[in-house]
């Protein structure tokens, strides 16, 4: 995969390390709201094995507050443009919905947009990747962060978000777009219930013949599953971060990088 001139190689397992510049994502510790302790946040994650950073400034959270494309951008270009001057060999993401946001964040330094919308929340969003020729992660969703609780709804989770993928891929090859990594959505509009029947037919999705996201990291599909908080889910996290693995994810998104490298390590030796 191409990511602006930096080639990434998907037939290993690779880790994304998740830098939030939100006062309020779900997980306390991931949240970085100034550049320096962002930057500092990257270089401990580039150091721990990440290939590369999904960096976001929208939280994405259920029910998370709504705020301005400018506020979004002033939270995320000063920080790509910082970690780019400090770390030029770093890959990174953007975690946006905003086609306005994703084109700014790439001429800033970034590599590869992460819309968890697929194109819904945007109409410009597919032009624009297909026009900046960068890889794409299409994730599955319904509805908005702030109302997606009460979309989740499924005759058959896996077929639907199966489909989802099949139409939007096909939508994303007629304009060009050549990088496409499919990310079902854990805890995105889905009960725990729907989250765990994709994880036990994540393999069913190699038919599509595209990279597999897994973005699990200590989501309430562990830890309510548990009974415990996001802040004791780092266990939970791996044990579902190694079952991915089996089952063909080529990414493991998370907030704890040093552990989902080990992870990737240890099932490497047993591939």
């Amino acid at each position: 995969m191409n990511a602006g001139g930096k080639l990434l190689d998907l037939s290993t397992p690779q880790v994304m390390g998740i830098i939030n510049l939100t006062p309020d994502s779900f997980f306390a510790d991931s949240r970085k709201q100034s550049v320096d302790s962002a930057l500092q946040q990257a270089g401990k994650m580039l150091t721990d094995g990440a290939a590369f950073l999904d960096i976001g400034a929208y939280s994405s959270r259920p029910g998370a507050a709504d705020i301005s494309i400018q506020e979004e951008m002033d939270r995320l270009l000063p920080v790509v443009e910082a970690i780019t001057n400090a770390y030029p060999d770093a890959i990174l993401s953007v975690d946006t919905f905003r086609a306005q946001v994703a084109e700014a964040a790439i001429k800033a330094g970034a590599h590869l947009i992460n819309d968890i919308s697929g194109g819904e929340l945007d109409a410009d969003m597919f032009a624009t990747v297909a026009r900046l020729q960068v890889p794409y992660i299409l994730m599955h969703m319904k509805g908005t962060p702030q109302n997606m609780n009460q979309l989740a709804g499924y005759e058959n989770v896996f077929d639907e978000v199966f489909d989802y993928f099949t139409s939007k891929y096909h939508q994303l090859k007629q304009l060009g777009v050549k990088d496409v990594i499919i990310d079902p959505g854990f805890g995105f509009a889905k009960k725990t219930e729907h989250s765990y029947a994709l994880m036990n037919r994540l393999q069913d999705f190699n038919v599509l013949q595209l990279p597999i996201l897994a973005g699990i990291s200590r989501k309430n599909m562990i830890y309510k599953t548990l009974g415990i908080t996001a802040d004791e889910a780092l266990n939970g996290t791996t044990v579902l971060n190694a079952i991915a693995l089996t089952k063909g994810a080529n990414i493991l998104r998370v907030h704890d990088v040093k552990e989902a490298v080990e992870a990737v390590k240890l099932w490497e030796m047993c591939a």
